[in-house]
């Protein structure tokens, strides 16, 4: 048996259905220094062969901790056989050098006495796992501590984001639970378990996306980013938690430039994205509280859906209309916009913004951003996009002109704004100037892809671009700036969010 306060934060779960591959991805983990892993053998083709799996890694790699997992099809798994098959291939797997093994608790509450083969010879695991919801969580739990398991393992589909408070709650009143929120809704339980009491969090092995293998689970990180990214093996309950909310976020570059700048600064903290749907920002804002959450990012669609929920914003926020930071102060959660920084600083390196005629494309909060930095600094605005109602209104109550999107034709202007969704991945092939742009400068706000279809176009026309990353850069800079006080490391930053997307 292992004792499970000294296991490992991070495991990584092995799924494929290949023997020899499963093996592949379990010894590319092993050797990049992953020492905790799950083997799904119901995954496996033929999971009788599991136990040799087992042999076979301990051999190369002896000091690895590994879970023997064999989920019944009934419980969520993919194994077809009867209980009996079950822990018989189980028993093999301990017999061949697993050291722990997991065991869903319908599978226990079937056979009240399958656990006590194990107890002796491997750390047990009793599993709960739902895929539809959260449910209520002190019957689980209850079902789980009756079967004494050294372990028990908690994972459900996360709807909102308070679920995760549930979750995190289970580590907090025990020292041998696992949680885990599947889905992107539930990265906050994921990731922050370890940080919070819980023993591990899993993860997928690096590599397995590539060869096409799916997590075990809806949402799983990769092991790199569990350990290197997100710091999982060092981070404690004074760690601060950070994060983003928007949806689309998986394309989001903001945890890998603000992880990367806390660990050059050696701040604790851990920086997450949160998915957060349209309908549930106001519950997002109860686990801001509740957590608490020491600083969010907020990018589309909810800078201004925030702003009710907030105790004050600041000038900046107020004039834009839209907040993209939350931060804490004197005790109450606040919010402003450093969007408008992003946009001038990179601008005013190019143009004299003073004597500059400007178009800004869109009408949300960032195109509002835009038109107040650009007011502010002295270029006469022009404000277009494809909902002429909203065109109008974002001009007239920012002294802007509107134009309509249609008659850009024969018109022309110094610079040209593009503050739309349009080209972010996964659309990278949109653009709404196919043919002529119609201004010498062209900076698209859009910053994953580094270049969109409308920079590629621009630079073949001759015009002088500016990538959204720009932009990026100097908001984050500044936000780092009012959550930590700390100046940012700008060059860790900028090589952080130019070297890859995150995963």
């Amino acid at each position: 048996m292992h004792p499970p306060n000294s296991l490992p934060r991070i495991c990584t779960s092995i799924g494929h259905s290949a023997g020899s591959g499963a093996f592949a991805l379990a010894a590319a983990s092993c050797e990049a220094g992953e020492s905790l892993l799950e083997l799904r053998l119901d995954l496996l083709d033929e999971p009788g062969t599991g136990p040799v799996l087992v042999r076979r890694i301990l051999a190369r790699h002896p000091e690895t901790l590994l879970i023997a997992t064999c989920r019944r099809r009934a419980n969520g798994g993919s194994f077809d056989g009867s209980a009996q098959e079950q822990v018989a291939i189980l028993d093999a797997a301990v017999a061949a050098g697993a050291r722990l093994v997991d065991v869903e608790v319908e599978s226990v509450e079937d056979s009240p006495g399958i656990l006590d083969g194990f107890r002796a010879r491997a750390t047990t695991v009793v599993s709960y796992h739902n895929f539809s919801c959260t449910p209520a969580l002190r019957p689980v739990v209850r079902r789980l501590d009756a079967t004494r398991a050294d372990v028990i393992k908690v994972a459900t589909a996360v709807d909102r984001p308070t679920d995760n408070l549930r979750l995190l709650d289970i580590c907090a009143d025990r020292p041998n639970a696992v949680v885990s929120g599947m889905g992107e809704t539930g990265t906050v339980s994921r990731l922050l378990s370890p940080l919070r009491g819980g023993l591990f969090a899993y993860a997928s092995p690096d590599g397995a996306s590539v060869d096409g293998v799916p997590p075990t689970a809806p949402g799983q990180t990769t092991a790199s980013a569990a350990r290197r990214l997100f710091r999982l093996a060092e981070g404690s309950l004074a760690t601060k938690v950070f994060g983003i909310i928007g949806k689309p976020i998986g394309h989001s570059k903001s945890p890998l430039i603000h992880n990367r700048a806390f660990n050059a600064t050696g701040l604790d903290g851990i920086y997450i994205p949160l998915l957060v749907e349209p309908g549930d920002v106001g519950d997002f804002m109860e686990l801001m509280r509740s957590m608490p959450i020491a600083g969010a990012s907020v990018t589309i669609p909810h800078k201004q859906a925030v702003i009710p929920y907030l105790d004050s914003i600041d000038p900046a926020a107020e004039g834009i209309g839209a907040v993209n930071t939350l931060y804490w102060k004197d005790g109450k959660l606040a919010g402003t916009n450093t969007d408008a920084t992003g946009v001038s600083a990179p601008l005013g390196k190019r143009v004299r913004l003073d004597r500059s005629r400007v178009l800004v494309v869109g009408n949300g909060g960032a195109a509002k951003a835009a038109v107040v930095a650009l007011r502010r600094a002295g270029s006469r605005v022009f404000v277009t996009g494809r909902n002429p109602a909203r065109v109008e209104s974002l001009a007239r109550r920012h002294g802007a002109d509107p134009v309509a999107f249609g008659s850009l034709g024969g018109r022309s202007f110094d610079v040209l704004v593009q503050s739309t969704p349009v080209g972010m991945l996964p659309d990278v092939d949109g653009t709404l100037f196919p043919g002529r742009i119609p201004a010498d400068v062209v900076f698209d706000l859009v910053y994953n892809p580094l270049e969109t279809a409308l920079l590629r176009h621009a630079r073949r026309q001759g015009k002088t671009v500016i990538s959204g990353i720009e932009m990026f850069l100097e908001q984050a800079v500044a936000q780092f700036r009012i959550w930590t006080g700390l100046d940012a490391p700008r060059a860790v930053m900028r090589a952080a969010v130019l070297e890859r997307r995150v995963k």
